[in-house]
């Protein structure tokens, strides 16, 4: 089995976003582990330092916001991408408070996804 490029953890209530995710970042390399929720993430528990998250604003018991909140206060400080369908200037700028290196909109199409993870993923 060849090494992987990095870890990556996909937050996202819709399946089929989430297989899809996996899938083409997998096939780029990336080990992922996929979640249909964020507490679903905080029941797991393991979150891999040297990984990154990517996670859907928009999802029904947790946020995309709130999970990465909740994951801050248990001191695990991954860089943190967020995936919406509605990129409204107020979303982008919580975000960038909330810490999130990047805010990218749905339909994710054109490869800024994969490049953002591997900037995130590179060694400083």
């Amino acid at each position: 089995m060849p090494p992987t490029l990095g870890s990556v953890i996909v937050v996202d209530d819709d399946d089929a976003v989430r297989n899809s995710l996996k899938f083409a970042l997998e096939l780029e390399g990336l080990s992922v582990r996929a979640y249909g929720g964020g507490a679903e993430l905080l029941a797991d528990g393991d979150v891999p330092e040297g990984s990154c998250l990517v996670v859907d604003y928009n999802m029904p018991t947790m946020t995309g916001m709130e999970l990465v909140d909740r994951l801050r206060l248990r001191n695990v400080s991954i860089p943190a991408i967020l995936i919406t369908g509605n990129a409204s200037d107020d979303v982008r700028r919580r975000a960038k408070r909330a810490g999130f290196l990047r805010v990218l909109e749905k339909p994710l199409d054109d490869g800024s996804l994969l490049e953002t993870i591997r900037g995130a993923l590179a060694p400083a």
